[in-house]
């Protein structure tokens, strides 16, 4: 797929900034080949050195969760067909203040990525420092990433919010880049908070990523 068609592609991702509660599944983006660059361009970077170097960058980390799909006609009354999804990610920041958007990146390869984009919502779950395992289990494809894991629907869109950790964002998806190998998706704020009562909102240590390995953050 080239530039324009990836772009057009792309373009069926675009929420409208007036009507974010009313916005709708949106279709995932094809599986092309993924190389960025043509094979008369100078390579790239070796991929062991590029994450050896960004490494360096600590970053927080999150897990990234969605609804069950709705029920089907073969379904019982209030039977979810299937069951939510999530998956771990330390690519994500804060974008915008007004209007309130989020950020955060996906590999196009991934498998739980459809999976939100077809519910059109989402749930950013910020892990505290005691949620290493968590976030293990979240890392693993092929597996039950919920069973056992405490959790609560969110207050807009019913995505997973998961008992512990520090701070969660409720989101609709708001527009969705191609960026090399990643997307970069863009969350619209509907509701946001944190567990615990001190009105600063000053919660538990963070979890921390940092040179492949977890950590926590030492005042």
């Amino acid at each position: 797929m080239g530039h324009a068609g990836m772009a057009a592609a792309a373009v069926r991702y675009l929420r409208s900034a007036g009507e974010p509660r009313t916005a709708g599944p949106v279709d995932p983006l094809p599986r092309p080949d993924l190389r960025a660059v043509g094979d008369d361009e100078r390579a790239p970077i070796d991929p062991a050195e590029f994450r050896r170097v960004l490494g360096n960058f600590a970053t927080g980390v999150t897990v990234i969760t969605a609804p069950a799909p709705a029920t089907t006609p073969d379904s019982a009354p209030g039977t979810p067909s299937g069951t939510p999804s999530g998956f771990a990610c330390q690519s994500f920041a804060a974008l915008s203040l007004d209007p309130p958007l989020i950020a955060f990146m996906v590999a196009r390869t991934s498998t739980t990525w459809p999976r939100i984009a077809r519910a059109g919502v989402f749930c950013v779950n910020v892990l505290g420092a005691h949620q290493g395992d968590l976030c293990r289990r979240f890392a693993v494809s092929g597996s039950d990433k919920f069973a056992g894991v405490d959790h609560e629907p969110s207050p807009v869109s019913g995505s997973p919010r998961l008992a512990g950790a520090t701070a969660w964002i409720d989101c609709a998806v708001h527009a969705v880049h191609t960026g090399g190998d990643h997307l970069i998706v863009v969350g619209r704020v509907n509701a946001l908070g944190t567990p615990d009562p001190d009105p600063d909102g000053n919660g538990g240590a963070p979890l921390l990523f940092h040179r492949g390995r977890f950590g926590d953050f030492t005042a």
